[in-house]
């Protein structure tokens, strides 16, 4: 008899992963802390052709580009002078399963189906687990979604209870959890018992399919604008979406600065039972952004594809109350109902578009569909049961779980810089674990791609490391 205990399980991972993901990571490692993370991206041998071949193939992708006129227009209200960016937004609702991460879904699907798995799972809260039931539908393949849904109170998010809904009209079987330690122990053993396919948010595959919205950006850009986007706003949670979209627009030539948008809830941690339903948004916040970018690999499989400091040029963090007021500006001046995470890079969106000339382009780079339990409204209800309390005024009094503030006027739309530096120092740090000495040369130009820096920066930023630890240890 096999040991499902606990900590028996938590010990398999490694191999229950190798067999679920059809991935052998080990070949890609060096022993210390670099990767071959390259090697790793071009495992799969999908070409951007093959790619967007597999897209066609789920009715993926192809989304429209939409000149957001009348939100421009409103933005240039605001900005000083000859600045105020055209603002576009690429309609990934229009996706079958209403989000971009059907590209996600698409490709891991697809992998799926070709290395013989009869089923995927997944465990998400999210737009995800939709995508890959709208997927497996296609293919022909099981799905099961796991997902953390309740409190120790038995209540479920409105927005997590909707998505459930889809995941279930779309034909996937739905294993709804509360939160803690349970959701990953519980895919891990559905995972070993069903032997069906891993459809891990942060595999090349989910990667490789998220290139294919940053290659339609750019060329979209091109033959719509005739000109390339001096900016891309993408919101940043787990750093797939930006990951995949920066690659994918590298692929088409295009190297437009990348700005990624979080929804700010600092103080709120993700796995508290008592927080966990005093937050209004389920991705597209820091409680993802910051870890996650910091630290990739602590995600559900050994190597993480998605690596967003390698790419982001920016990183900006907006309000709850801030992101539900654009969410109904975007329903009443452009006709576009959309739902909440997408237009957490919109609200950036509307006051970056104020630092660059208004002849200038910037992009949005996804949204996603609404329905009634994503809709503000009744995230704000859901709030006020809860006992936050909604207000109107500056979205700079705040304070996640305690208040929701919506803006009075356009002119509150703002954003608040994340320090780059004080992020790639700290995944510096964590990358050096309890080493008390440089590592070797590899690892420095390993962690020069992780931090977008030079060996320079990353050997200075170890020996202080290493100086304050001296000092703290006397």
């Amino acid at each position: 008899m096999r040991d499902n205990s606990y900590k028996a399980v938590m010990a398999r991972r490694n191999e229950i992963m190798k067999a679920a993901v059809g991935l052998d990571y080990s070949v890609f490692e060096s022993g210390s802390i670099a990767f071959d993370y390259e090697g790793m991206m071009a495992a799969p041998g999908l070409g951007m052709d093959e790619v967007n071949r597999v897209m066609r193939s789920f009715s993926v992708g192809n989304t429209p580009l939409i000149e957001l006129k009348n939100i421009s227009a409103l933005a240039r209200k605001y900005a000083r002078p000859g600045f105020g960016a055209r603002i576009a937004v690429k309609d990934e609702a229009c996706n079958p399963s209403g989000s971009f991460k059907a590209r996600r879904a698409a490709l891991s699907v697809y992998m799926a189906k070709r290395m013989g798995y009869q089923g995927v799972i997944t465990a998400t809260s999210g737009n995800y687990g939709a995508a890959v039931a709208s997927c497996c539908a296609k293919a022909g393949l099981r799905c099961i979604v796991v997902q953390e849904c309740f409190d120790s109170r038995g209540l479920g998010q409105p927005e997590i209870v909707e998505k459930a809904r889809k995941c279930e009209a779309l034909g996937a079987e739905v294993v709804q959890l509360s939160v803690g330690p349970e959701l990953f122990y519980v895919f891990l053993r559905l995972l070993e018992e069903t032997g069906y396919f891993n459809a891990s948010l942060y595999t090349p595959y989910g990667i490789l399919g998220i290139e294919s919205l940053g290659w339609e950006l750019a060329r979209q850009c091109r033959e719509q604008f005739s000109q390339e986007p001096a900016m891309v706003v993408a919101t940043n949670a787990g750093g797939g979406n930006l990951t995949g979209t920066a690659r994918g627009m590298a692929k088409a030539g295009c190297g437009a600065p990348i700005a990624a948008a979080s929804v700010d809830l600092k103080g709120l941690h993700m796995a508290s039972d008592g927080a966990f339903n005093r937050k209004s948004f389920t991705t597209g916040h820091t409680g993802f952004g910051m870890p996650f970018t910091t630290w990739p690999d602590r995600s559900d499989v050994p190597r993480s594809a998605a690596r967003p400091l390698r790419y982001m040029d920016r990183y900006v963090t907006v309000t709850q109350g801030q992101v539900f007021y654009t969410t109904e500006m975007l329903a009443v001046l452009e006709g576009m109902e959309r739902g909440p995470a997408g237009n957490t890079s919109l609200t950036a969106a509307f006051a970056l578009a104020q630092e660059l000339p208004e002849d200038s382009l910037l992009v949005v780079q996804e949204t996603e569909y609404t329905g009634a339990g994503k809709h503000q409204n009744a995230q704000l209800d859901f709030a006020r049961q809860n006992g936050i309390r909604i207000l109107t005024g500056d979205p700079a009094l705040q304070v996640p779980g305690e208040n929701i503030v919506l803006p009075e006027h356009p002119g509150q739309l703002s954003v608040r810089e994340v320090s780059l530096d004080h992020l790639r120092h700290s995944l510096i740090k964590t990358s050096m674990g309890g080493r008390d000495a440089l590592p070797r040369e590899g690892d420095l130009d390993f962690l020069a791609e992780e931090t977008r820096t030079s060996r320079d920066y990353v050997t200075d930023a170890i020996n202080r490391l290493l100086e304050e630890r001296d000092e703290k240890n006397g």
